[in-house]
């Protein structure tokens, strides 16, 4: 039997429990689950139907961050400047219905469109220019930040109309509109990222972007198209943010590209690129909101939240560096 032979048949005899241990998405889902239990024990307030209904709320905001950002790191890319996305695309939409008069569906494309633009232009000065990552969309965050002071004055555009408002205020089977868009774009994110032939060339590129180009992938038209994913995924949730608080708030996505990243690595992306699925970037979202609810029913004061989501995120890398490093 050739070696070839054997290790097929060893991967194949492999036992199903190792299997499963394997998928990183099941160990997530289980640390949640943990994580909830522990949370039930150590605080009544948890499992209440209020509490548990902001929570979802809540993480689904920074999913459909998430979303995106998953199939960009999966490319071998990542965008800082996504916090600065959705308060920039609440200030546009804001700006547009409220300052300028236009109706509420042009106020919503102008925040979509806006997501758009950001994410188009980082991704051409990343894959065309050939600016690292880093340096594009930290610039592009100061940018985009600047830009909503400029639109509110630096007071935030209030009063925005219900019928604005009403896409993320109102509720459909007792959950809010918000819930249920990330659940349908995160379906969607999922489906496309395993089973489309085009989202799936993101993770050779990831992998081995030279290869990528040798085997005759558009390397470039795969960067610039996630980037610009994740900035319309950005956006979506930018609008109803400010939809949820009907205001256009010139704090809105503050830490969120944190938050989001630690959250995606958590989940098995990982900064090299090649590795991550959307369902892992949910459950990794999921734990992320899960601390800073227990840090809050606990009593804890809010500033050692972000110490705690600061040394997530170190954690992750440093396991994701140390995974690859083995495997390697």
């Amino acid at each position: 039997m050739t070696s070839e032979a054997v290790v097929t048949t060893m991967s194949v005899k492999r036992p199903i429990w190792r299997r499963l241990v394997e998928q990183r998405e099941l160990t997530i889902f289980l640390v949640v689950l943990a994580g909830a239990f522990l949370l039930s024990l150590a605080s009544p307030n948890f499992l209440k139907p209020a509490n548990l209904n902001a929570l979802m709320l809540g993480l689904s905001f920074d999913a459909i961050v998430a979303i995106g950002m998953t199939i960009l790191m999966v490319s071998g890319g990542f965008d800082l400047s996504v916090g600065s996305v959705v308060a920039l695309a609440g200030a546009v939409a804001g700006y547009s219905i409220v300052l300028l008069g236009m109706p509420v569906p042009i106020g919503i494309v102008a925040g979509l469109l806006t997501g758009v633009l950001v994410g188009l232009i980082n991704g051409l000065l990343v894959s065309k220019v050939r600016v690292n990552p880093l340096i594009a969309t930290l610039g592009m965050m100061q940018v985009a930040r600047g830009a909503v002071f400029l639109l509110t004055s630096g007071l935030g555009i209030p009063n925005l109309p219900h019928s604005f408002n009403t896409m993320a205020q109102d509720k459909l089977l007792d959950v809010q509109y918000p819930v249920w868009i990330m659940i349908i774009l995160a379906i969607i994110g999922d489906i496309l990222l395993r089973r489309s032939r085009y989202f799936r060339q993101s993770y050779f590129v990831g992998g081995n972007e030279r290869s990528a180009r040798l085997s005759g992938i558009r390397v470039s038209q795969i960067q610039i198209a996630n980037y610009i994913i994740a900035g319309l995924m950005a956006a979506v949730a930018g609008l109803l943010l400010t939809a949820r608080l009907g205001t256009a708030s010139v704090s809105a996505g503050l830490g969120v590209e944190l938050r989001v990243i630690s959250a995606v690595v958590i989940g098995g992306a990982s900064l090299a690129g090649g590795e991550g699925t959307v369902l892992g970037s949910l459950f990794g979202v999921a734990l992320m909101a899960l601390i800073s609810n227990g840090l809050n029913l606990l009593g804890v004061n809010p500033y050692w939240q972000s110490i705690v989501i600061g040394g997530v995120l170190i954690i992750a890398v440093a396991a994701d560096a140390l995974s690859r490093r083995n495997r390697s």
